[in-house]
């Protein structure tokens, strides 16, 4: 059932005549966590050196696109997510050099390159904030962040009430050069990532420059983080309640899914549209938001045809593994889409989150941050039929590193080996993120799988070797060969990819059956075996099923594609 069924993608539109409209717009991308997915130097951390040479692997598995996070130079206060210089490479992962030869690989071998920007903040070594600081009250460059006095008799009160997504207040006392205590600055997430201003000329003109940089460069587009972040509710008014995190995703906040941000991505993508096409593609530059959103309807808002490209589905990601619930969030975020003409995105895993194979394997209702390995069996089972299900719908398709392997969550690392910088505050995001970054295994021995010769910078589990690409790959029934096929399947057949619309026939509680043009996929997320009349000839399964005559035994957790 996971023999290839076409070649690998080449990267171009003629895979698939009259396919597409976009390259992006049935696209599937895979995320690159540059310092867990390979080590070029044996340092012990990944780099881009270590991704470079693992390129060939992404073209054999099929993908269309390569989305690497950050790079750039950082104190890596939070894993490079706090840049001190966004034109520049952290030495820990390299040089521009570097970053030139992979591109340049990368295209070479019919893969696009997406890469993260951070606009909603900087590192608090970033030039800027650190003369900010320096230059002390009255400095032009406090107007490029958030700087306010504080409340109470002496200013020793946070200016609003405001928590960080990493716990505590979004606020940090300054010191004043002559050592009294000073103003504080706003920082949505750890105190060493500042945010900026957006209201001030110099930050938009900053960052038109910097998308200049590296589109000459020649990447294919960019992940935009915290894209919901960039503007502020004028006055900066008080949220007027505690648990701040828990109104996340459920309305639109002082702080986050402000209008004014629309303005930002329109005066980007007229930047964007003035270059041509990257040398692997058909379809020009492209910019992909991360916009935690209340409703599917707002995420629409950021890709409307004069804004970005495609914005993560995080409604999707959240979704429990039910059959009701899966189709209730697929109908609704086609819905909100289609008026704006964007692709919808799915996704199951990423760097911020459990992976699938572990949520999976706990019961629901347990978040996207999981700490308990739940059954392994059925968390791989039905990961691999969620995936099935992800990539039969229309739009674009996103694969975090190691998902193909079928990798779980490492949820028993020891607290001294975790670096979260969530993990060592009081509240906040629970801090478990790091067992979705252990890095992934290449080979079935070695220091570090194959990862690289210095070992690793967080501890890999025993038994991963059994789980790296030496081991799965030509392996019939492993995850690994299942996600080949898929992506193969996916573009060589003419129904799937693009598209804004499935068909949903009738079928037995649990069960999902959606049409596609001549495509048909069944999907079972119930315990146990499902019969169903067989809808045309097998073309891919999940797990092994059972065809006799006109009917199909589809076990439990189960996915299965067939053409019509």
């Amino acid at each position: 059932m996971t023999q290839h069924l076409a070649a690998p993608s080449t990267g171009t539109s003629t895979d698939a005549p009259g396919h597409r409209t976009g390259w992006w717009q049935d696209a599937v991308i895979y995320q690159v966590y540059p310092r867990s997915f390979a080590d070029g130097n044996g340092d012990g951390m990944g780099d881009l050196a270590g991704v470079t040479a693992r390129l060939p692997y992404l073209r054999d598995l099929g993908v269309d696109a390569v989305w690497l996070s950050p790079f750039y130079a950082s104190p890596q206060a939070d894993a490079g997510y706090d840049v001190a210089d966004y034109r520049t490479i952290d030495p820990m992962f390299g040089s521009l050099p570097d970053a030139d030869a992979l591109l340049r690989q990368a295209h070479a071998l019919g893969l696009r390159v997406i890469v993260d920007l951070v606009p909603n903040h900087s590192s608090d070594r970033h030039e800027w904030f650190k003369r900010a600081l320096a230059e002390g009250p009255g400095s032009a460059l406090r107007d490029r962040y958030h700087f306010r006095p504080g409340k109470g008799t002496d200013g020793e009160l946070p200016p609003n009430d405001w928590e960080s997504i990493f716990g505590g207040p979004a606020w940090t006392r300054t010191t004043d050069p002559d050592g009294t205590p000073g103003d504080w600055y706003l920082h949505l997430f750890a105190p060493e990532q500042p945010d900026f201003n957006w209201e001030h000329p110099a930050v938009a003109d900053e960052f038109r420059s910097i998308l200049r940089f590296w589109l000459d460069m020649g990447v294919d587009g960019f992940r935009v983080d915290v894209a919901h972040g960039l503007v502020k509710a004028d006055g900066l008014p008080d949220l007027g309640s505690h648990d701040q995190l828990k109104l996340l995703g459920n309305d639109v906040m002082p702080f986050f899914d402000q209008d004014g941000v629309h303005e930002v991505y329109r005066s980007w993508r007229t930047i964007l549209d003035e270059y041509p096409a990257g040398p692997s593609s058909d379809g020009g530059r492209i910019l992909v938001a991360e916009a935690w959103t209340p409703t599917v309807e707002r995420t629409a808002n950021y890709v409307r045809p004069d804004e970005m490209h495609q914005a993560f589905n995080f409604q999707y990601l959240s979704t429990a593994w039910d059959a009701a619930e899966l189709r209730k969030v697929i109908d609704s975020s086609l819905a909100a889409m289609r008026p704006v003409g964007a692709p919808t995105t799915w996704v199951l895993s990423n760097h911020d989150v459990t992976r699938h194979a572990t949520r999976f394997a706990n019961p629901p209702g347990l978040g996207t941050q999981i700490r308990t390995p739940g059954d392994r069996d059925k968390g791989l089972r039905r990961a691999r039929a969620a995936t099935l299900l992800m990539l039969a719908l229309p739009g674009s398709a996103y694969v975090y590193q190691g998902e193909e392997l079928g990798l779980p969550d490492v949820t028993d690392l020891p607290d001294e080996a975790r670096q979260d910088p969530s993990f060592f505050r009081a509240e906040g995001q629970d801090g478990f993120r790091d067992g979705c970054r252990v890095p992934i295994p290449w080979t079935r021995e070695g220091s570090s799988y194959g990862f690289g010769d210095g070992g690793s910078w967080l501890p890999q589990p025993a038994g991963w070797g059994d789980l790296s690409v030496e081991a799965q790959t030509g392996a019939e029934g492993s995850t690994l060969e299942l996600y080949r096929a898929a992506i193969a399947a996916r573009r060589a057949h003419p129904g799937l990819g693009a598209g804004s619309d499935v068909e949903w026939e009738s079928a037995p509680e649990g069960v999902l059956v959606l049409r596609r043009p001549g495509f048909v996929c069944t999907v079972n997320t119930t315990g146990a075996t499902v019969e169903l009349a067989v809808p045309g000839t097998l073309l891919l399964a999940s797990a092994p099923v059972a065809v006799e005559g006109g009917t199909v035994e589809l076990p439990a957790d189960t996915t299965v594609w067939w053409t019509v």
